[in-house]
């Protein structure tokens, strides 16, 4: 990505943006720059989180320094696409160890974990001014490039991170409430939530009510496919509302690394 112009999101962005106006070491721009993030992840989230923090930025400072990188492709699309994709990758493994590798990881993870607040809006208003000035130095089509880079390497990064074990909320409404309640406990040794409720109220019997017992589950994306199948063939007729759920916490599930 360096050697074409191109840039990604948050410190990592701004890094090779000022590399590339000032002519200096990317490296320096890459320490100093995270420096007031490890600090606010030493405060928040304690010195483990902030050692792995340091380690993974010097270990990138020091082998960008160390590696010689050629230029593989003059190809655009697939700079953005490949150089999004194995960024991502790194970054989410980083992620998924415990630590972060661009300083607007550590406000996310914050935010994410101790207010519950997305930072979304935030992350996005930093990166549109990075574009922007991509664009003003580099031109427009760069700019758009690196946009379709920094894309790229989100959406990896996100299923390096969650994949397939992301949570997913799957709710169900039978008549057989209790063979689906059997199948999910039993066979797939899920807990459940129960709610009371009644089904019926259709369009051309809205009369015709049932009370039943609304049953609620916790699974991987892997997990939901199977129960549908399962419990479809114990009633073709149930009803299945699945939800994708950002956080998990207490209860019976499935244990998940820490990141």
């Amino acid at each position: 990505m360096i050697p074409n112009h191109f840039l990604d999101g948050g410190i990592i962005g701004i890094s090779i943006l000022a590399h590339e106006i000032f002519h200096l070491n990317i490296s320096w721009f890459l320490v100093v720059l995270n420096i007031p993030f490890v600090i606010m992840g030493y405060k928040k989230m304690g010195i483990t989180f902030a050692v792995q923090v340091i380690i993974a930025v010097a270990l990138l400072a020091i082998f960008i320094n160390v590696l010689s990188f050629d230029i593989v492709t003059k190809d655009k699309i697939l700079i953005a696409i490949f150089g999004g994709f194995l960024m991502g990758l790194g970054v989410g493994f980083v992620i998924k160890g415990g630590g972060v590798i661009d300083g607007f990881e550590v406000v996310a993870h914050y935010t994410n974990k101790k207010l519950g607040l997305s930072t979304g809006e935030i992350v996005l208003f930093v990166n549109s001014i990075i574009f922007l000035l991509a664009a003003f130095n580099f031109g427009i089509e760069a700019a758009m490039y690196s946009i379709l880079t920094y894309f790229t390497a989100v959406k990896a990064s996100d299923y390096v991170v969650d994949g397939f074990e992301e949570y997913t909320a799957l709710t169900i409404v039978s008549e057989k409430h209790d063979e689906v309640k059997a199948i999910i406990v039993k066979d797939f040794k899920k807990a459940i939530s129960v709610y009371k409720g009644e089904r019926g109220y259709l369009p051309k019997s809205f009369d015709v009510k049932h009370d039943c017992d609304i049953v609620m589950t916790i699974a991987t994306r892997l997990e939901v496919h199977r129960l549908k199948e399962a419990i479809s063939e114990v009633d073709a007729k149930a009803f299945f509302y699945v939800s994708r759920i950002k956080e998990v916490t207490g209860g019976v599930v499935k244990k998940r690394g820490h990141h």
